[in-house]
């Protein structure tokens, strides 16, 4: 595999195997998708070209057929002996994967339903960066997908809206949804980064500098200067003046006077 892309390391040092294959499938994924071969597992392959055909009617089919040849290197490459003896074999890249998911694809819905679990439970935690927030959803949607689920664009825009429950993105929620905007994920992203730079620019200096005191941690006590000393002695200094003393006088030997 040391011609293809360099992030196939990944799957020459992670061969799938059966227990691994919710991992495996992950980092097979990502190199597809980098290579730019992944639609051949959920793309049907264009028709046969006609043998009059010209050069641009005929590239979709070439473009598939190339595309797939690659795809299926990727995983007969990364798999064990056995697993590669049963599968080499099959047509296409994504006649492997279905195949592979027949006999692992168990482990999905266990790591499916945590998933999922943590996406419709995620919030927005007022005054930390959306971009983070968003990324991280992202990331999980992502999971799922590979996991899986089925969960078309509009669906994960609208878990993304639903999770932005402070009252920073209240009215972005409700201009988004006022307008009937369709946005990608990405598009959301930089709209809601765009929002949050609006809020902060509203924001007067005092709450600003308020509001990271807040989230600052406190740095230890400081020392008292000579006046607040003064100020904590008179305070507890006993009432009526000092305090005659009370034991015997130095020169004369006797009680205070």
């Amino acid at each position: 595999m040391g011609s293809f892309n360099p992030l196939a390391i990944i799957l020459k040092e992670n061969k799938l195997t059966g227990p691994n294959y919710v991992d495996w499938k992950r980092n097979l994924n990502i190199v597809l998708t980098a290579e730019g071969h992944k639609y051949v597992l959920t793309t049907a392959c264009p028709p046969i070209p006609e043998e009059n055909a010209t050069e641009q009617e005929a590239k979709p089919y070439k473009d598939w057929v190339k595309a797939d040849e690659m795809a299926r290197c990727y995983i007969l490459a990364s798999m064990s002996n056995i697993l590669q003896h049963q599968h080499q074999a099959m047509e296409t890249a994504s006649d492997m994967m279905l195949n592979l998911k027949e006999m692992f694809g168990d482990q999905n819905q266990a790591a499916r339903l945590v998933a999922m679990k943590e996406l419709v439970s995620i919030t927005h935690v007022e005054g930390t960066p959306v971009r983070d927030h968003v990324l991280k959803m992202i990331a999980l949607l992502n999971e799922l997908e590979i996991l899986g689920a089925e969960i078309d664009g509009e669906t994960q825009i609208d878990f993304v809206l639903n999770s932005l429950q402070s009252e920073s993105f209240k009215q972005f929620r409700l201009t988004y949804s006022m307008n009937k905007m369709h946005l990608s994920l990405a598009e959301l992203l930089k709209e809601l980064q765009a929002a949050e730079g609006l809020l902060v620019a509203k924001k007067p200096p005092s709450v600003l500098v308020a509001e990271k005191a807040s989230t600052s941690k406190p740095k230890g006590k400081k020392k008292q200067n000579k006046s607040q000393k003064k100020v904590v002695e008179a305070v507890h200094a006993p009432q009526g003046g000092v305090k005659k003393p009370t034991g015997k006088y130095f020169h004369c030997k006797q009680k205070g006077h």
